[in-house]
């Protein structure tokens, strides 16, 4: 079927009769996002020149942001499947077993995103829309929305527009998650002049079901043959986010920023609660009814009503007819392009049985009230789900859009060329004075990255659900009670723990884009583990720059090939056949401007459960008799290095953290059993800042005035300078060991062939700090860590 196009709102655009100049200008002044060669192989698939809106279309679902078209055959070799495994990387959000009582499954919600574009042009909206994003994602898997964490990544905190762009980031996910109720449980941020231009801006959100109430992100079977159909529910359409998938794909200009700004969308986080509530109370009537299987639902996000529509027939083999002029809209005249991609936010679409259809519009239009809580919100029918493979829109009577679903989603892909850089890493030491390694350690503890993160996450709401056990900033992981409160199940039944953490380091990745996400994966999988929970799976957002630049594109397969080499290291410590498996994720490419791209980001947030959260530990130490040990080697490996920061060291210079899975394992493991059988008082990886800085903030974070008097051996490490251990990034833990319990501890540790060092006793009351000899004013450091990041950000 052709379409008829109206030269004035939807002309044709024969790309093939134009010159390479006029075609760029083209879709330049239409805002389509396609190469000339792109938009030629569109006129190619259809055989006939494309509509504005078929265009349009594709330059939204062709996005890297949609499409993974640079990157989907780099991806295919994550590991994905495991015991654990409910639903793989295959919809809006992965899902896990965390628990299984009485014959019944529990299951996690996952989904990781991404907003940096959105951020850097408009802040408050970008990141607030962020959060609305993932959140739709999570609840369109007929999941309750527990949680969110937010690591995020901004420019020289000394430049004003740095500061502005924060303060705009962290007030739009507050603003937003705090009203709808989810308790924000963790998350991360690194300053660097390297994000100047492009912040990073990601998202993660987590979400409970029961095993048997998962609602697929697509058709369900006998959908296309019995003609279900497709409502629309939510704000009404309007022209904001319209091309925001498109404009995530391509370069930021400070020229274009004025012109960007259209692309972000409006949040409504007060609609947004409401459709929330509307819709869990719509599950209960499904799953009441048996109905959960006959219905899919997703989330209106990058393309909107177009994007959300044939992603959910086409991933069913089916095709959908559509007319745009049942969608509601908030004025009249929108052009058909903008009314089916428009990403306005708080929207959201059903295929549902068609004797089903009315009873879900009136569910949230009477039921739920939804037109008289928002002007112009409510849910309409704006169409249906065919057998055949065609996707249909038509507008004002005309068709303007005809072409085959799979055509609209994976017509264009790449296998892009990479080239591998030239990055060499030249051996450097460290050896100080002892009043140099005090200074050092003073500029540390006051470093933008190492400092107090309150500034940041007292903004949030952290205890909304009550659930929340382990705050940001009482150790390395938020830890969340998902069952608490559920009052069909017996108390013991309720203390199933879930951990989340997540991590990446800018500086690895200037580095080694391989061993970045390597050791992003070992981090976390360290984070959740210092709380005692056990390493279950992750999700990733790989933040890079233009796959386009063979430089860059080989950074993204770096990236990825260091995820896929530690999840196939690290097994589930439960199923060891077994990978941990990547469950959900997320690409943003194009973070780049100026032909300078952002340092390689694989951002890892690492899921841990343990089976009983009060077994828990914090960071904070314990006013108990105790001794604190030292989990894993220390190596001369300061490459990357918070120290060679403050030192203005090259960023050649040095050793990047090994990559070593033998030691990680026997690490990790070993301080899960030790936890496990009450061992420990409080645990802290090491990471950022190295040894010296994760002993200080345990003091830090203790209710108490505690001191110790800490020995390290050196012929422990013979070959290593004071300063090289104590600031050493290497990774390890810092763990408090009760004191009647040292015999138990060091015999669990050494049957997982984890090397540890006892280091000394705590001392209750003195509130002084001995290293080797060193003295270190615990006052005087505790103040400039909890005071320095609020400093800085005025």
């Amino acid at each position: 079927m052709t379409p008829s196009p109206n030269s004035e709102t939807n002309p044709s655009l024969d790309f093939n009769s134009m010159s390479d100049q006029e075609l760029a200008n083209c879709l330049t002044e239409h805002k389509i996002g396609l190469t000339n060669d792109e938009a030629k192989k569109i006129q190619e698939i259809l055989n006939r020149p494309p509509t504005l809106t078929e265009a349009t279309i594709w330059g939204i679902q062709g996005s890297e942001h949609c499409s993974y078209k640079s990157t989907r055959n780099h991806l295919k070799g994550f590991p994905v499947k495991g015991s654990k495994v409910i639903l793989g990387p295959s919809e809006d959000s992965g899902v896990v077993e965390i628990a299984e009582i009485n014959g019944k499954k529990y299951g996690l919600v996952i989904a990781h995103e991404s907003h940096n574009h959105p951020s850097q042009v408009v802040p408050y909206e970008g990141s607030a829309t962020g959060v609305g994003g993932i959140t739709r994602d999570i609840l369109c898997m007929g999941a309750k929305v527990i949680a969110t964490a937010d690591p995020l990544r901004f420019g020289d905190i000394k430049r004003p527009f740095t500061k502005l762009i924060a303060d705009g980031v962290v007030s739009g996910i507050s603003g937003y998650g705090n009203p709808i109720g989810v308790p924000n449980i963790c998350g991360d941020v690194y300053f660097n002049q390297e994000f100047n231009d492009n912040c990073l801006v990601n998202v993660v959100a987590l979400g409970l079901i029961e095993g048997d109430e998962l609602i697929h992100s697509y058709a369900p079977k006998g959908a296309g043959e019995q003609n279900h159909a497709l409502v629309l529910v939510g704000k009404p359409t309007d022209a904001s986010g319209f091309g925001g998938a498109s404009f995530s794909s391509l370069e930021l200009n400070e020229e274009d920023k004025e012109a960007n700004k259209g692309a972000v969308q409006e949040p409504n986080p007060f609609l947004k609660k409401h459709i929330f509530a509307a819709t869990y109370d719509l599950f209960k009537k499904l799953k009441e009814r048996n109905l959960l299987d006959q219905v899919g639902f997703k989330d209106l996000g990058a393309g909107g009503v177009v994007c959300a529509s044939v992603e959910l027939v086409g991933s069913a083999g089916y095709g959908a007819e559509i007319d745009l002029n049942k969608v509601h809209t908030a004025y009249q005249g929108l052009p058909a392009h903008v009314v089916g991609c428009s990403e306005t936010q708080e929207r959201l679409m059903w295929v549902v049985p068609q004797e089903l259809a009315q009873e879900v519009v009136d569910h949230y239009n009477k039921t739920w009230d939804l037109p008289d809580v928002a002007k112009g919100a409510g849910a309409s029918i704006v169409g249906k789900v065919i057998a055949e493979d065609r996707y249909t829109l038509t507008y004002n009577g005309e068709i303007v859009c005809d072409a085959k679903p799979e055509d609209l989603t994976s017509g264009l892909l790449y296998d892009r060329p990479h080239t591998p850089a030239v990055k060499s890493q030249t051996p450097a030491g460290l050896d100080l004075s002892d009043q140099e390694i005090i200074d050092l350690t003073t500029q540390i503890v006051s470093h933008e990255n190492v400092a107090s993160r309150a500034p940041i996450y007292e903004n949030y709401d952290k205890d909304v659900q009550g659930i929340s056990v382990i705050e940001s900033g009482e150790a390395d992981a938020g830890l969340i009670a998902p069952l608490l409160n559920r009052f069909e199940l017996d108390p013991a039944d309720q203390k199933v723990g879930v951990a989340l953490s997540v991590d990446a380091n800018p500086r690895y990745g200037l580095i080694s884009a391989k061993a970045q996400s390597s050791l992003a994966v070992l981090e976390g999988m360290r984070n959740v583990a210092a709380v005692g929970a056990t390493p279950w799976c992750i999700t990733d957002c790989l933040n890079y720059g233009n796959p386009e630049d063979p430089e860059q594109m080989q950074e993204i397969v770096d990236g990825i090939a260091g995820i896929k080499e530690a999840l196939e290291s690290m097994p589930h410590k439960l199923h060891p056949d077994e990978p941990t498996p990547v469950v959900s994720g997320n690409v943003s490419l194009y973070n780049y401007s100026k032909n300078r791209s952002i340092p390689p980001s694989a951002i890892v947030a690492t899921v841990g459960v343990m089976p009983n959260y009060e077994k828990s530990v914090k960071q904070g130490l314990v006013a108990e008799d105790s001794v604190l040990y030292l989990v894993g080697q220390r190596k001369a490996e300061l490459g990357g290095s918070v120290a060679f920061d403050v030192l203005q060291k090259p960023i050649t210079e040095g050793y990047l953290p090994s990559v070593d899975y033998a030691a990680a394992k026997a690490e990790i493991f070993g301080l899960i059993d030790a936890i496990d059988a009450e061992t420990v008082l409080a645990a802290h990886d090491i990471s950022d800042g190295g040894l010296i800085t994760a002993i200080l903030e345990m003091f830090f974070s203790s209710h108490h005035s505690l001191g110790a008097d800490l020995n390290l051996d050196p012929n422990t490490h013979p070959d290593l300078t004071l300063a090289e251990i104590l600031f050493s990034e290497t990774g390890g833990f810092v763990v408090q060991v009760k004191q009647s319990q040292q015999a138990k501890f060091q015999e669990i540790m050494q049957a997982n062939k984890a090397q540890i060092y006892e280091l000394g006793s705590v001392s209750k009351s003195s509130n002084n700090l001995t290293f080797n000899g060193l003295h270190f004013e615990l006052a005087t450091l505790k103040n400039l860590h909890q005071t320095s990041l609020r400093k800085k950000l005025k």
